[in-house]
């Protein structure tokens, strides 16, 4: 593959300790299995979770849009890679787990995808748009519709013909169909995408595991008050020590939340019962209980106890997070203590960017790194221009600066001995000088930008591969426009990326 992909750690490396985790996994219930989809690969190691023997690696992610963005298949390879390790180190089967959330209701995240068009453009492709005074619907409740027929003929014309597109399309054209919901098409999607790697899914919201979690969740509610002011005061006591604390603690909120009227909904502590932010219903904890019994798929976790609730059904070592969820992950410990569960150790997922070979030519040519294109537009053109200006203008143009500048720091001084106030008119004159000069030298780089408009082209397509709209290349593009460039070798190759960056374990817990 003649691409290069290259690692953009998303932090230092973190300690790793699974031996508390490790004397007290869970048993695997093996009804889970049922809410689990696997292929290939991905199906023996199913197999070897559900016969008790295997523990596992944990990742996930909200549904998305024909697999959403870049990096939700970076988290996946990433468990791959930590579970083959671990297993190595261990001596004992150790599955890679992708929990599918599911409940997620954040519809504008997950109805669109951007690719790289073939003309060098970033199109968008959105599947449709839900009015705002829609229900919040969790998103395994929102099924794709006929605008899903539309969406895939967006992205097959707007992705190169190559040896790879048809398989690519009809890869999703087999999940992404009119009438299953997203949850639904993004874990079969994930599953034949990554089951020849191993990879078992995890749907959060099989009514097998809405019937698993519920006794969790109902804990979790019947402690709510208390679990507020522990999750209350950590935050505080993160706050002192220096930490981020992204989310929003101690104003009385639960940290389950209920599908009602509204859709998904916020539940509030109130008095001695619950009430939900949108909808305003009530709820006592006995009708909550009763709730959880007959419909268990109506309660799901929010994002501090759904960590601790794979920990609590899955008999896994680690989970792998990304930026936000390492960010908050430290907040969750009360919910982790409320719960009697081991925390998992966390791991940063792997980070990184494809420079394509039309991309590293731009790089080379420029001698330039692939960060200097995150400035923002212009700024990296202006300076490369600046390098092609006449030897004698940009000489004049740094002398004059330095002469105005002493010169009129000198008649400042002699001014002020006249009379202080005239300090300011000088200092004044003295800007419009240097603004004018700016302006003459500003004229001559627009002039220059004109003359290299090819350079600026090049530059601007170069930034647009890796920093579209001003954001990492994993953020927005989607696996689907490098699997049609290249094939199950992209993949490959960022397996063995990941691989590079897990860490190394420790093998004295290894079986004998």
């Amino acid at each position: 593959m003649s691409t290069r992909l290259e690692a953009t750690p998303l932090q230092g490396p973190l300690p790793f300790d699974w031996s508390a985790r490790l004397a007290r996994v869970p048993d695997f219930d093996s009804a889970l299995a049922d809410a689990c989809a696997a292929r290939e690969s991905g199906e023996r190691n199913l197999e070897r979770l559900a016969s008790g023997a295997a523990l596992c690696v944990t990742t996930g992610q909200q549904p998305g849009l024909f697999t959403g963005p870049l990096f939700t298949v970076y988290k996946a390879l990433t468990a791959i890679a930590l579970a083959r390790s671990a297993e190595q180190a261990l001596g004992r089967p150790v599955v890679p787990v992708f929990w599918v959330a599911g409940d997620d209701h954040d519809f504008q995240e997950a109805n669109h995808v951007d690719v790289l068009a073939t003309g060098g453009e970033i199109e968008r492709v959105v599947l449709r748009e839900r009015a705002q005074d829609a229900p919040s619907l969790p998103l395994y409740r929102e099924t794709l519709g006929p605008d899903v027929a539309a969406a895939l003929d967006a992205v097959g014309q707007a992705t190169p013909e190559t040896e790879f597109r048809g398989a690519v399309l009809a890869w999703l054209e087999r999940h992404y169909r009119a009438d299953t919901d997203f949850a639904e098409a993004f874990s079969g999607a994930v599953a034949e995408l990554l089951g020849p790697h191993g990879l078992v899914v995890f749907r959060s919201t099989h009514p097998a595991a809405k019937r698993a979690m519920a006794p969790y969740l109902l804990r979790l509610l019947e402690g709510a008050r208390q679990l507020d002011r522990s999750l209350a005061e950590r935050a505080a006591e993160l706050r002192q020590a220096g930490s981020e604390v992204p989310v929003a603690v101690g104003e009385g909120s639960a940290t389950v939340l209920l599908e009602d009227a509204a859709g998904r909904d916020r539940l509030l502590l109130d008095n001695d019962g619950f009430r939900t932010r949108r909808g305003g219903s009530r709820w006592t904890l006995e009708a909550l209980r009763e709730l959880a019994r007959r419909e268990p798929e109506r309660l799901s976790p929010n994002v501090l106890s759904r960590p601790a609730l794979e920990a609590a059904l899955l008999p896994t070592l680690a989970y792998v997070a990304g930026p936000g969820e390492l960010a908050y992950l430290p907040q969750a410990a009360p919910v982790y203590d409320l719960l009697d569960v081991e925390r998992q150790s966390p791991l940063a997922r792997f980070s990184g960017r494809l420079i394509e070979q039309r991309v590293a030519k731009v790089l080379d040519k420029f001698a330039i790194a692939a960060d200097d294109l995150a400035a923002p537009p212009g700024k990296l053109e202006a300076s490369l221009v600046r390098d092609d200006m006449p030897e004698g203008a940009a000489g004049a143009l740094e002398k004059l600066k330095g002469t105005l500048a002493e010169e009129y720091e000198r008649l400042e001084r002699a001014a002020r001995e006249v009379d202080p106030t005239l300090g300011r008119p000088v200092r004044s004159a003295r800007n419009n000088a240097l603004k004018d000069v700016s302006g003459v030298e500003k004229r001559i780089v627009g002039h220059l930008k004109k003359r290299n408009e090819i350079v600026m082209q090049q530059l601007e397509k170069a930034r647009r591969s890796l920093f579209p709209r001003g954001k990492p290349q994993e953020r927005v593009y989607n696996v689907l426009q490098y699997l049609v460039r290249y094939g199950p070798a992209f993949l490959d190759d960022a397996l063995a990326a990941a691989g590079a960056a897990v860490p190394q374990l420790d093998t004295s817990h290894r079986t004998p």
